[in-house]
Formats: C-alpha cells, structure tokens, sequence
C-alpha cells in the first residue's frame, strides 16, 4: 500500500514538473491545485506588477468618424501648412497629433514639436511651484493626453528624452527654424494674429505644420486673437489648406452639439 502511495506521488510530481495536467489529480475535493512557477516561467507571462511596463503591443486604426476629419485627414496627407478650425470636439486636436505620431514612426519626419499658448482659461491660478515644465504642464496637459492614446506614455517619455518629442509654449517658438518636423500648434484661438504670423514663418523644409483652434471659443479679450483674420488671409493661398469643421463633424457626447448650437 505505502509503495504504491509512493508511486502515485512520484506520478503527481512528473506531471507537474513537465506541465501536463491529469484530470486523476483534481478528484479529490478536498485538494486544491495551483499554477506552478516552472509552468509560468515557460509560458513567459508573469501575473506580477513587474510586467505592467511593457510597452504598448497595438495601435488603433485612425479613421475619420465624418466627412469633415475625412477632408482634415486628406489635408494633412497633401499640404505642408493646414488650418484647422471647428467647435469643440471635432477632433483637431487628436487627428493632428495623431497624423504627427503617424509620420513620424513611418520615418516621414525626424520629429514632432507640439506648441500650445499658455493662456488661463478665465482664472488666474497663481504662482506654481517648480521648475518651467512643471509651471506649464497644466496648459500643455492636453498634448500629453493625445498623445498617450497613440503611444504609450513608456514611449512618449523615451522619444522625449531623445528629444523627438518636444512640447513647448509659444513663447518659446521664436526665432527657430523647423526643419524635418511635423509641427502642431494647439488652441491657436488664443494666439495674437503677431504671435500666429511668428509661429507660422517657423516652417522649414520637409516639414509639416496643423495649425488647430476654434476661433469661437478663445480666452483673450474680443478682438485680441489672430485666428479668424489669418485663416480668411491664407484662404486665397493655393497650397494651403483650410478645413472648416462644423457641429455635425463634433464626435464627444451628442449634448456637446446640442449645447455648442445654442450657447
């Protein structure tokens, strides 16, 4: 009796070592089995926290969810300067950042420079602690978001540290020339038609630039912003593009298009 509890034992144990389940081993209630290591090591997926870091293994297909991205999309796909104005979720932002990942993993360019103003929407939030990215983070916030959801943030803070990434203000944009570079600039609606022209003229060779905003909803005092004036002036340039979304081309929550039609 005792050498076949013995045999049986050794049964078990071969079994496990070499990771075939036996059924003869889960008819004992009164036993429960687990995973063992040797199994998981060979299966190369571990459950521990340690294997949250893996980068991201997919990419989501970038489709126009309306006629209006659609013609978006195509600008950008065909002219080096577009402008892109609309009300609040229609995707400016996102197909533009979107369309700079895009070109920039297929090698089209050699980097992408995201510039937004900082301009406080209405309240005035003080003095904030920290170095400059800390003090701007809050107003370039809504980049970041875009593009996380491309790339994973593991990604974004690699590209950045090699500096194929850059995410600067306005104000920093002075005096440069970009060449190789997919340019997106952000919430133009807030910009001065002198700051817009500076932004504008940064444009070099080989390069890509989406100017977004919407020139209904800007921060600074009436008259102040340059979007509409400048967009109405470039209108009549051959190769430049410029794609006016509307409420119908609006992809958030369906009461976004309602409220944006009657406030």
């Amino acid at each position: 009796m005792e050498a076949s509890m013995t045999k049986r034992a050794a049964t078990k144990r071969h079994t496990r070592e070499h990771g075939i389940l036996d059924s003869r081993d889960f008819m004992e209630e009164s036993k429960v089995r687990r995973l063992h290591a040797a199994h998981n090591e060979r299966s190369g997926w571990s459950p521990y926290p340690s294997n949250d870091d893996r980068d991201q293994g997919y990419l989501k297909t970038l489709k126009p969810k309306s006629e209006g991205q659609g013609e978006l999309m195509e600008a950008i796909d065909h002219h080096n300067l577009v402008m892109a104005l609309g009300p609040a979720g229609t995707g400016k932002t996102y197909l533009a950042v979107a369309k700079a990942v895009e070109a920039l993993e297929a090698g089209k360019v050699g980097r992408i420079v995201l510039s937004r103003p900082a301009v406080e929407a209405g309240e005035s939030i003080g003095f904030l602690p920290g170095d400059m990215e800390d003090k701007l983070a809050p107003y370039l916030r809504p980049l970041y978001d875009a593009l996380s959801d491309r790339l994973s943030m593991k990604r974004v803070k690699a590209l950045m540290a090699e500096g194929l990434i850059e995410i600067a203000p306005v104000g920093y944009m002075r005096g440069r020339t970009l060449n190789n570079a997919f340019i997106v600039v952000d919430e133009a609606q807030n910009c001065t038609y002198v700051q817009l022209k500076m932004l504008l003229t940064r444009l070099g060779w080989h390069s890509t630039m989406v100017v977004t905003g919407d020139p209904q909803q800007s921060d600074l005092l009436p008259g102040i912003s340059g979007l509409s004036d400048i967009s109405a002036r470039l209108e009549a340039v051959p190769d430049i593009a410029v794609v006016r979304l509307a409420e119908r081309d609006i992809v958030r929550h369906p009461l976004v298009a309602s409220m944006i039609g009657v406030l």
